[in-house]
């Protein structure tokens, strides 16, 4: 286990966005409400260029959030190499406030897959994850955070829930957690089952960052509503709805803004920031 010394993240108690390098002149110019940024891990792990010079001014403004999509935390196999090395030379330089990572996996035989895809809840997986994440914050030398997946089917050999799952594996390695309101909500619909039941099981005393983003509906082949995780639209009120339930619940916590696809013009992304600002206000600190 990681000796985390039981610090959880400090990335301030305000709304984030996803950055998106169109975005970077109005950003530096007025940011507001927008207090950190984040950004993915693998479009930057170039050595040079102007993304990373861009990143070097922002870095000097903002808390950064480092979240990846590529390491296949619950793959079967041990962690690329080659991709940890890649990493850890990002976060050696950058040294940015957090880095977060999925309870997902998307390589198997040395193949890639471009989606990140769901696991068992099994002791077995339990054993795999924690390894994975003992490689990982061994290597980059601090402690991660696991993001909650969206899903859209269960598996029947599962002998955990997912909150008692991820529960378990930050008391086994010492990560804390991020908590995606977008994907309970998506994975609830999806399931069939209360997202605020999710919500009152989970560890919240773990959780480091919220997430929150826009998905897809859709219907399955026997006409039920299907979700998609997209992150190519505004929030939805019900999810802004169980956004406040988790806040009533957890106290205050930085909120991030994901807008991956079809990504809209900067007031429209600050708009959804402002409306994570004024959520966050109607918390007690």
């Amino acid at each position: 286990m990681f000796d985390t010394a039981a610090q959880l993240p400090a990335l301030p108690h305000a709304p984030g966005v996803g950055y998106k390098p169109q975005h970077f002149s109005e950003i530096m110019e007025d940011a507001a409400p927008v207090a950190w940024l984040e950004i993915h891990a693998e479009n930057y792990m170039g050595m040079g260029g102007r993304p990373l010079a861009q990143l070097r001014h922002l870095d000097e403004e903002f808390p950064i959030s480092v979240h990846g999509v590529g390491l296949s935390i619950g793959g079967e196999g041990p962690l690329d190499p080659e991709h940890l090395a890649r990493l850890k030379h990002l976060v050696d330089w950058l040294k940015p406030t957090v880095f977060s990572e999925h309870l997902a996996w998307s390589t198997h035989d040395g193949s890639y897959f471009n989606d990140l895809l769901p696991l068992p809840y099994t002791a077995a997986t339990l054993t795999r994850v924690c390894d994975h994440i003992d490689a990982l914050q061994n290597t980059i030398g601090r402690q991660m955070m696991l993001e909650n997946p969206s899903s859209y089917l269960a598996f029947a050999e599962s002998t955990w829930s997912e909150p008692d799952f991820l529960r378990e594996v930050t008391r086994r390695s010492g990560c804390a957690l991020l908590l995606d309101v977008n994907n309970v909500f998506v994975s609830a619909t999806n399931l069939d089952y209360d997202p605020k039941a999710y919500i009152a099981e989970y560890p919240l005393e773990k959780v480091g960052e919220i997430h929150l983003g826009g998905h897809d509906e859709d219907e399955d082949d026997h006409g039920k509503p299907l979700l998609i995780d997209s992150h190519g639209a505004a929030v939805v009120d019900p999810v802004w709805a169980l956004l406040d339930h988790t806040l009533a619940l957890s106290g205050p916590k930085p909120i991030l803004i994901e807008w991956d696809n079809d990504v809209p013009d900067w007031p429209i992304l600050a708009a959804e920031a402002r409306r994570a600002a004024q959520a966050l206000t109607k918390v007690p600190a």
